[in-house]
């Protein structure tokens, strides 16, 4: 890594040395400098562009221009003449003023070659093909070309350090709620221009009363000839697995149709090499762009997550089959109408295997350290069905309609071996469902007030069941070397006299919630409004459960358990809990601008009611609270700001943690809840500058996020082995977090560097055996990385991630360091050939366990006959080194562990695309 490094160093130095700059002030007639006029160079031998700027605030630019050598250089500004000058350049950097005159042509600037990237108001807009080398093929790898946006580790479009939670193509919603099957499915070959809407409001009527700067949405504009025409892509190829019984295949159409009517998006996927357009968790967390109406009224209720939520990730398994069909349409009956909608299906088979070795970090806790090997088998089938309907029949009426349904089917199975516990068999499955319906209606009265209703209701039904087959020895069951479960077997009342414990579980959880608010905005003058909301939130959800056992006869008992809460009281196997929460709050906002400064003051009075009904008895709770919050904004320049935000917020957790009855998460993970559980209280700060200057081509991110947690909702554990038994308080003690990062970016030419960093540094409160202790945590991740973009020659990524982890966890301590060093290369060779490939190296590091460390290979060739050809073909491969696992290290409150995951093996595949 060291030599690539090197030889990059050097490929900069020579790249930056055979570069001379030319700088200067653009100005109008009158000598006022112009801020955002383009400037260009264009290299009158290849006919390319070879540089381009755009003036800042006093009217300066810089482009970079090779030596010795003849440019065209256009100087545009929209109402003024377009001026051309023919520049030539030798070893010196020139300096040159340009002027600009008047024009009263609507039509006066004429480009003879594109900007790259040009600036409307709030919108950004890129020129895809200025940063295109010919090896690109899906939409994320143009943007992660364009300056300020970045592709996120979890597959999200980042611009400007803020996450896109809407993307458009010409328009209309691509898959509303989620970006990645955009980014991992629309050819970068029908992009013409991305265009960034910052400030993005998506209803008109209230862009100019709310604070809107961290909304951001991209919209996708197709190049000219694709719309009233399909176009796409179908991929199918096959290769050979190590194991001679298995074939890999993989069959991935992607087609779509717009046109100003309508619009048709079609994605499907079948492969069983690991190739996977959405995981199970992409479509657990596929919102369909669903927000809660009360998101910042300063409550913040848990309904809780029953499913399957340990599924595995996809890139830690041996096999993988896929399935997806996806569809999205929009639809344009009337001027005054839009439909749209989208219906996605998908299916995943995976085989798994981990090794792991558990350490507990204080040895008077007494709970023995534990090595275990799991396999496992997974199925999932998940469907997401939106239908959403706006209609607009003037610009002082809007109604927006949207339902959200989703259903899955869910099964796991594995099998545990414990160094403690022995041989277990484990099987989850859940069907759980859910419809969520929104309403929302603005109304604008006159130029100074507007109204705004805002509803949206969610039904979930839930239905998680469990079972384990544990090993047991009937005849030691009061010995002193009894099984490692007999005495959790006898907390949960089973009969002992078996051989072996078959454990199950039924649970239910019924949740029906209604989120709804009233906005009332006075716009009292061009600077100031005052907002009045009228809000509640009504929750209604029914817990049942019961655990049973089946006999090695196969007939069925009914536990009594003989466990004891904290106060001596019998628990009980099973629960029928109902939970009644509601919040009726009426909110105040005061929003004005003075000079450089936004300020937004406001408050919520909250009247909170908290009821719930189990084994016969009541616990109410009714009380008012007031939230205050507070925002501030700093416009130093269009494209500088910082921003200030202050909330309080009250949570309230879920019917789970307030049931009563026993409760088993997996068979080593028991808990029971406390039923006269209070809201937890938070005051939340946060800071964020950003920074994006197109004059030097410099990007700055940064933001710091704090914490304070006052009666949070904690765990009471105890251990008998390694079996936990847990129960939750309102601790006294106050939990705090701090989170910071910062991006640093920056273009020489033809090269990109860049700077990420993250800290995060938590306080925690824990209480284990009996025992209360503070738990700390602090972690430094510095990421530097050059890439170049160059047109004709190859590219290159390099990165370097350095990660440091500090634990304090009572009176131990650990530390963590992780070295991750990896390049991405691309070349387009000979306007025919695609050649790409990646490699990483990662190393961990600890002072409780062995360095170890993994490497990751793939590569891909790709012919073409030229960018237009229809047919095309490539040879892929992925884990070209072989390995067969991958190796992690962490900790957790109270032990340190190591885990070894193994995944899938070498594949090399044929694959075989046309294109539309």
């Amino acid at each position: 890594m060291k030599h690539l490094l090197a030889l990059l160093c050097l490929v900069v130095t020579v790249h930056s040395f055979a570069q001379i700059k030319m700088q200067g002030v653009v100005k109008d007639s009158i000598g006022t400098p112009l801020e955002l006029a383009n400037v260009i160079a264009i290299n009158k031998e290849s006919n390319t562009l070879e540089s381009y700027a755009i003036t800042n605030d006093k009217g300066r630019y810089v482009l970079s221009l090779g030596k010795n050598g003849t440019y065209n250089v256009q100087v545009s500004y929209i109402g003024l003449k377009t001026f051309d000058a023919v520049v030539t350049t030798n070893e010196e950097n020139i300096e040159r003023d340009f002027t600009l005159q008047e024009d009263n042509m609507l039509d006066a600037v004429e480009l003879t070659y594109e900007m790259p990237v040009t600036i409307k108001g709030d919108t950004l807009i890129y020129n895809a093909d200025s940063f295109k080398n010919g090896s690109e093929r899906k939409l994320e790898d143009v943007l992660k070309k364009l300056p300020g946006v970045e592709i996120n580790a979890d597959g999200q479009i980042e611009v400007e350090g803020k996450v896109v939670n809407k993307l458009m193509v010409n328009g209309k919603d691509f898959f509303d709620g989620d970006t990645k099957l955009a980014t991992k499915n629309i050819p970068s070959n029908a992009v013409d221009k991305v265009q960034v809407l910052r400030n993005y409001a998506e209803v008109g009527q209230l862009s100019g009363v709310q604070n809107n700067q961290d909304n951001v949405a991209i919209n996708i504009k197709l190049k000219e000839g694709k719309e009233n025409f399909w176009f796409g892509n179908v991929t199918a190829g096959g290769g050979v697995a190590p194991s001679p019984n298995d074939e890999l295949y993989l069959i991935q159409p992607k087609l779509f149709y717009y046109s100003p009517k309508y619009s048709v998006n079609v994605i499907g996927d079948l492969n069983n090499t690991g190739e996977v357009a959405l995981t199970g968790r992409d479509l657990r967390n596929f919102g369909g762009g669903f927000r809660p109406p009360s998101n910042s009224s300063g409550t913040s209720i848990n309904l809780g997550d029953n499913g399957l939520s340990g599924l595995t990730n996809l890139g830690n398994a041996q096999e993988i089959e896929s399935k997806l069909g996806a569809l999205n349409f929009s639809y344009a009956p009337r001027e005054d109408l839009d439909l749209s909608g989208f219906v996605i299906y998908n299916s995943n088979r995976l085989k798994t295997r981990q090794e792991s070795f558990v350490q507990y970090t204080d040895a008077d806790l007494g709970i023995p350290d534990e090595a275990t090997v799991e396999t496992g088998r997974e199925a999932t089938n998940q469907g997401l069905a939106k239908l959403s309907a706006v209609y607009k029949p003037n610009v002082n009426n809007q109604l927006n309609y949207d339902i959200l349904g989703r259903i899955s089917d869910d099964e796991e199975s594995q099998n545990l071996f414990s160094s403690v516990v022995g041989n277990t068999n484990q099987l989850d499955t859940a069907k759980p469902y859910s419809i969520n319906q929104n309403v929302n209606y603005y109304y604008t009265l006159n130029a100074t007030n507007i109204f705004a209703f805002e509803a949206q209701h969610l039904i979930k039904d839930e239905d998680p069941f469990y079972n384990a087959l544990l090993p047991n020895d009937p005849t030691n069951n009061n010995d002193a070397d009894r099984d490692a479960f007999d005495n959790s077997a006898l907390d949960l009342g089973l009969d002992r006299d078996q051989f072996g414990y078959n454990l199950n579980q039924e649970r239910r959880i019924k949740s029906n919630q209604l989120d709804a608010k009233l906005d009332y905005y006075n716009i009292l003058n061009s600077k100031s409004n005052i907002n009045f909301t009228l809000g509640t939130i009504l929750s209604r959800q029914d817990f049942n459960s019961n655990i049973f056992q089946f006999l090695d006869d196969g007939s069925f008992f009914d536990p009594t358990p003989t466990a004891t809460d904290l106060d001596g009281n019998t628990l009980s196997g099973n629960n029928d809990t109902e939970y009644n929460f509601s919040d009726i709050y009426l909110g105040v906002h005061y929003r004005f601008i003075t000079g450089k400064f936004t300020f937004t003051p406001g408050f919520s009075v909250h009247a909170y009611g908290n009821k719930n009904t189990q084994f016969g008895t009541t616990y109410e709770d009714n009380f008012f609270r007031v939230l205050p919050d507070f925002e501030t904004r700093i416009q130093f320049k269009k494209s500088e700001s910082l921003r200030f935000r202050y909330n309080m917020r009250n949570s309230f957790t879920d019917v789970t943690n307030l049931a009563e009855g026993l409760v088993l998460n997996n068979y080593n993970s028991l808990q029971y809840g406390e039923s006269e559980l209070q809201n937890a209280l938070s005051h939340n700060l946060s800071l964020f500058y950003s920074s994006f200057n197109l004059f030097n081509y410099t990007n700055v991110f940064a933001g710091i996020n704090y914490s304070s947690n006052i009666d949070q909702i904690r765990s009471l554990t105890n251990f008998d082995n390694v079996i936990r038994t847990s129960t939750f308080f309102n601790s006294q003690f106050a939990d705090e977090s701090l989170t910071a990062f910062g991006r640093y970016q920056r273009t020489f030419g033809k090269i990109r560097a860049g700077l990420n960093t993250n800290f995060s540094y938590s306080k925690n409160n824990q209480f284990v055996q009996g025992r209360q202790s503070v738990n700390e945590s602090f972690t430094q991740r510095y990421t530097p990385e050059v890439r170049t973009n160059f047109r004709e020659a190859p590219n290159v990524s390099l990165r370097y991630v350095y990660s440091v982890t500090n634990n304090e966890q009572g009176t131990n301590s650990t530390r963590f360091v992780t070295n991750t060093p990896s390049i991405d290369f691309d070349a387009y060779i000979w306007d025919a050939l695609t050649f790409r490939t990646d490699y990483s190296y990662t190393r961990q590091s600890s002072d409780v366990n062995p360095t170890q460390s993994f490497q990751t290979w793939n590569a891909s060739l790709a012919y073409r006959k030229d960018k237009d050809a229809k047919w095309e073909y490539e040879l892929k491969a992925t884990n070209l080194l072989d390995i067969d696992s991958r190796v992690s290290n962490g900790s957790s409150n109270i032990s340190v562990f190591s885990s070894e995951t193994f995944i899938q093996p070498r594949f090399v595949t044929l694959r075989v695309i046309y294109t539309l």
